[in-house]
């Protein structure tokens, strides 16, 4: 219904609580924006693991009854949106196991580029699958680990792949946590009085009381059991390449992401927004929830008023009934709504986080100019969108992404905006805390705005190609 790069997933786990998959439970609520479609806790009492699934939003899941049945001091819990595989029970996380190890959960938030290849090897030497996501290939690859231990299965399983992971294993009595070399998705580390707390945000931790201690390194184990918390660094160094749009726009703005406040970068991005694209108006307006932001930022930049011309509905569910008669632009409509007296009569710069197919900021631009709206001028707080990621967030083919084929006087023609401003890649990169200068060596992965990936791809992942081997995409309005 949204013209959006969807949320990936979130994670979250606890050791050491009497009252562990309830503080998963919160946990997960309040991360409930990275993944919508399911949810689950694993949780331990010392001998065994108990699992709780379900399809849909953590509070409709998680009743009393059902975390009454996850007893124990430990649990992780996963949030998810489909980022590879189908919508289905089996693909709700954790998943769990029993092996040569012993019993194993595993939850994940990421993406592993190679799994399809890595899955069709497995197959083919025996191995059944019972879900379609590349999680369940590192578990295969554990079971079939000679390793000597637990941990070292796991290194061996995740040191075959250049993917993106911040996972997080649970056994009856040790919880484990393991980032890729390159940090791409986050994984944050807390305390809760004594016991240990992981989380892809810290939002998590707020929720529940805790304390954020720091990061998860790139490349870094880090094991909870009975003996303490201990740390190993045993993965090949790579450049770290966090996902830079997890500041533009994935993580809740009270997180800490990376070790830096997410509301910070963005205020940022709207003051640099407005020095390079600034724009001749009376009001700003944010695309609600994800332009507020970077639009109090561009206002307090500019001098003009920020206003909440735009109001959003919060309740809109999963699915609605639309009526039997058309009516025109409907899905944004019931999402959006614009406040005419406010509006009307007015010059208003629109500040929205990025443009992926462009079809929804038509339809705002074209909402805006029926409130009364003079002029209208876009700005966008990121570069254009020009190449899928295949790191754990879900894209359109770069043939859907409208900057990939059209520069930025073709995108706001269509849009029939007055004008219409991108934030550079290098104001981008130094609002999200690069230091201003040589930005070639940036610790953020930028491949959507760049096409430049910095790892190998599996052979079925299709890679960016030259503008000038494509069909021009058919711009028309509806």
């Amino acid at each position: 219904m949204f013209d959006k790069f969807r949320e990936e997933c979130g994670v979250f786990g606890i050791y050491g609580h009497d009252e562990a998959a309830r503080m998963a439970y919160l946990g997960l609520y309040a991360l409930q924006h990275r993944g919508q479609e399911s949810a689950g806790i694993v949780s331990s009492d010392g001998d065994q693991l108990s699992a709780e699934r379900g399809m849909g939003h953590v509070n409709d899941i998680f009743k009393e009854e059902v975390v009454s049945r996850l007893p124990g001091r430990m649990a992780i819990g996963h949030v998810r949106y489909s980022t590879a595989g189908k919508v289905s029970i089996n693909e709700a996380q954790p998943f769990s196991v029993k092996c040569s190890y012993g019993q194993l959960a595993l939850c994940h938030n990421g993406n592993l580029p190679n799994a399809t290849e890595a899955r069709h090897e497995l197959e083919s030497d025996g191995a059944i699958f019972s879900s379609t996501s590349d999680t369940e290939v590192v578990l295969h690859r554990i079971a079939r680990s000679k390793a000597g231990n637990l941990t070292g299965a796991i290194i061996e399983a995740l040191g075959k792949d250049e993917g993106a992971f911040s996972m997080l294993f649970a056994t009856p009595n040790s919880l484990i946590a393991v980032r890729d070399p390159r940090g791409f998705r986050p994984l944050c580390m807390g305390q809760l009085d004594s016991a240990i707390v992981f989380a892809s945000e810290t939002c998590a931790f707020d929720l529940i009381g805790a304390k954020y201690l720091r990061d998860v390194a790139p490349g870094e184990i880090v094991i909870v059991d009975k003996d303490g918390t201990h740390s190993v660094h045993a993965f090949e160094q790579k450049p770290v390449t966090q996902c830079i749009f997890e500041h533009v726009y994935f993580s809740r703005p009270d997180s800490l992401v990376f070790g830096r406040s997410v509301n910070k970068s963005r205020h940022l991005l709207g003051r640099f927004l407005a020095r390079e694209c600034p724009a001749d108006a009376d009001i700003v307006v944010p695309v609600p929830d994800s332009g507020v932001a970077a639009a109090i930022g561009y206002a307090a930049e500019s001098g003009l008023k920020f206003r909440f011309g735009l109001m959003r509905n919060h309740y809109v569910g999963r699915t609605f009934i639309e009526p039997r008669s058309q009516i025109r632009h409907f899905g944004v409509k019931i999402k959006l709504n614009p406040v005419r007296d406010l509006i009307e009569g007015r010059r208003v710069v629109l500040i929205d986080d990025s443009i992926v197919r462009g079809t929804t900021s038509q339809k705002i631009v074209k909402m805006m100019r029926d409130a009364g709206a003079r002029e209208v001028h876009m700005r966008i707080s990121c570069p254009p969108t020009i190449a899928p990621c295949y790191y754990g967030v879900d894209t359109p083919t770069k043939e859907e992404l409208i900057a990939y084929q059209h520069s930025t006087d073709e995108i706001c023609k269509f849009l029939e905006a007055d004008s219409l401003g991108y934030l550079s890649l290098k104001g981008l990169l130094e609002a999200c805390g690069e230091t201003p200068g040589d930005l070639r060596n940036t610790k953020f992965c930028s491949a959507c705005y760049t096409g430049n990936y910095p790892t190998r791809l599996g052979s079925k992942v299709q890679t960016i190609r030259e503008r000038e081997d494509h069909s021009s995409l058919s711009l028309t309005t509806d």
